[in-house]
């Protein structure tokens, strides 16, 4: 499939993970893409699109940066021209009880997931318009926007903001032919994985390796938890022709976890 011949496409967080599955879906329909990530990976995830025959750059982008944020949309112009589709990928997380929780944590989710997606929207939209046949922009929420989890208020908090930001510019924008979706991915093995099972399994009841995240699994009417495929999927819909009528929409990607 080449539904994205001769588009160019940025992912934020696309250094592995999720953000690497979308940026991987984009250069195999034939889109340019371009690779934002804080960490220094994010150039072997680029190259490792190239050695597969994509066009595909990486880019060091602090995404609760206004100047790096700047930089990296300026960078993706003069790399290949223009933007058509933006996703909002780079997200973190911590886990705390809220007695426990610090300012320094609260801040910094806020930065990265909320203020970092406000402002990749507002540099992707300016350079939309600068090159003109509207866009598509796709923020990466979670199933935490739909239902706050214990012991993560700052980062239900954070993805929240991207579903009221989502569909606020929704509607700002939608005359100008750029669309504007969020995702909700739930439960996603991913490097997190690891990282969530540690901890929460410790703060739940003190579960052994694995066996938190699985009894999770089992809460889910596929019975299997997802990977960055099936996220990148919905992100490639949301972007494509097919999806024109399509926008303000949170769509959950959880094998059913969350129906609502």
């Amino acid at each position: 499939m080449n539904r994205f011949k001769d588009k160019v496409v940025v992912v934020t967080g696309a250094d592995k993970g999720i953000g690497f599955a979308i940026a991987t879906r984009f250069a195999d329909e034939g889109a340019k893409v371009v690779l934002a990530s804080i960490n220094p990976d994010v150039e072997a995830s680029a190259q490792a699109l190239r050695q597969s025959g994509a066009r595909a750059v990486g880019v060091l982008c602090d995404v609760s940066n206004r100047e790096d944020v700047a930089r990296l949309y300026e960078k993706a112009e003069a790399a290949f021209g223009r933007v058509d589709v933006s996703v909002q990928n780079a997200g973190i997380i911590t886990i705390s009880k809220l007695e426990d929780l610090s300012e320094v944590d609260w801040d910094a989710t806020m930065a990265v997931n909320t203020k970092g997606t406000f402002l990749c929207c507002q540099e992707a939209i300016r350079t939309m318009r600068r090159t003109g046949g509207g866009g598509r922009l796709i923020n990466m929420a979670s199933g935490q926007a739909r239902d706050g989890f214990i012991y993560t208020p700052h980062y239900a908090a954070s993805k929240f903001g991207v579903m009221g930001l989502s569909q606020s510019l929704a509607k700002e924008v939608a005359q100008e032919g750029i669309t504007v979706n969020a995702i909700c991915p739930g439960i996603i093995k991913t490097d997190m994985w690891d990282y969530n099972d540690r901890v929460w399994g410790k703060m739940l009841g003190d579960f052994g390796p694995g066996e938190l995240m699985e009894s999770w699994v089992q809460n889910i009417p596929m019975k299997r938890a997802g990977d960055g495929r099936d996220v990148a999927a919905l992100a490639a819909f949301l972007a494509s022709d097919d999806a024109e009528y399509i926008t303000g929409q949170t769509i959950n990607v959880d094998g059913g976890l969350i129906m609502s």
